[in-house]
């Protein structure tokens, strides 16, 4: 396996890239053990970043809303997580921008406790519940809240608690702590084939998001506040190089090939359901690392439909996400065949 692995890298030899201006670089991440994330490990795994002339150190937070955090407080440099903080961030007069798509769809599902599965009908009967999301704030909250205002519910009408990610997840549930999560695999996949959970909602494909959303909902992403993206573009070229190399690794790999590059803690201590885990969410990786004018305008109308503080008229999207650095570096692999 790790001859197949060398070979896949061996088969894009360094690039010349011009010279970054910021070698050392802190990329935030909030549950990078999840599924969610996987092409930011497959990334770093394989060196690509190294072969970008990048150092990447990579910290890991409870959820999104804390690897934001890091970055807003000047700790870390750009944020692996979910592309709707960008909206959310000019909302509150920040300005931050998506340079690269690593997730054409949330991964995130919604599951309740199988004990109370009998009771649940629609999501008017999620009042009252305890719901586990990573962290207050991050992805799997608004999907949350997005699913409890299809019942007429506000976000105060469910409890939400942060649980992380992982393991801690499996946990929570088994002691009761949450009636309801909201969250990413493997963890609820190991769940629901146990029979702990039953699903209610699930963006784990394209055609799952498309279902609640009403349209394509861009998830994981490289963003950074727009005066970093300016200030060192040699640099968010590199990252996005490196990126679109290994969405480009992904579409062709086996799921042993995945497998033999995660790391074995990742794993929760079942290879079998990881890779069923995976299974299940592979459709829901970027092909390409492209943002969608379709995916801005859905994330929007989502956030806005819960959140009274974002207001569609104010928010400028084309300043949310480009793809001007993913243009160039399909046009460098373009070069290399």
């Amino acid at each position: 396996m790790k001859k197949l692995l060398l070979a896949a890298a061996l088969a894009f030899a360094p690039m010349a890239h011009a010279q970054v201006e910021k070698p050392d670089v802190h990329i935030a991440v909030g549950g990078k053990t999840a599924l969610y994330y996987l092409p930011l490990t497959i990334t770093e795994r394989l060196g690509y970043f190294k072969e970008e002339g990048l150092n990447v150190r990579i910290s890991d937070f409870a959820g999104g809303t804390r690897s934001l955090e890091a970055v807003v407080g000047g700790s870390a440099d750009v944020v692996s997580g979910a592309y709707e903080h960008t909206i959310n961030m000019q909302s509150r007069k920040q300005s931050f921008q998506a340079f690269v798509l690593a997730g054409a769809a949330p991964q995130i599902t919604v599951a309740i406790a199988a004990k109370l599965a009998d009771k649940y009908k629609s999501p008017k009967d999620l009042k009252g519940l305890k719901v586990g999301v990573s962290a207050p704030g991050s992805s799997t909250n608004m999907v949350i809240n997005y699913v409890a205002a299809q019942g007429g519910l506000k976000p105060t009408d469910i409890a939400i608690i942060g649980i992380g990610q992982g393991a801690t997840v499996v946990a929570a549930m088994d002691q009761g702590r949450v009636d309801v999560i909201s969250q990413t695999d493997p963890a609820v996949t190991i769940l629901e084939k146990a029979g702990k959970v039953k699903v209610i909602a699930e963006t784990r494909t394209p055609e799952g998001t498309q279902k609640i959303f009403g349209g394509p909902m861009p998830a994981a992403s490289l963003y950074a506040p727009v005066e970093f993206v300016r200030k060192h573009p040699n640099t968010v070229q590199a990252l996005t190089n490196a990126t679109v190399r290994a969405l480009k690794w992904m579409q062709d790999a086996s799921p042993q090939q995945i497998l033999a590059t995660v790391p074995e803690e990742y794993l929760l201590g079942d290879k079998a359901m990881y890779l069923f885990a995976y299974n299940n969410v592979k459709t829901a990786y970027s092909r390409d690392g492209y943002f969608s004018d379709a995916g801005a305008k859905t994330t929007l109308k989502a956030l806005a439909s819960f959140n009274p503080n974002i207001k569609p008229q104010e928010i400028n999207l084309a300043q949310t996400y480009t793809n001007e650095f993913v243009k160039k570096a399909h046009a460098k692999l373009d070069q290399k065949k």
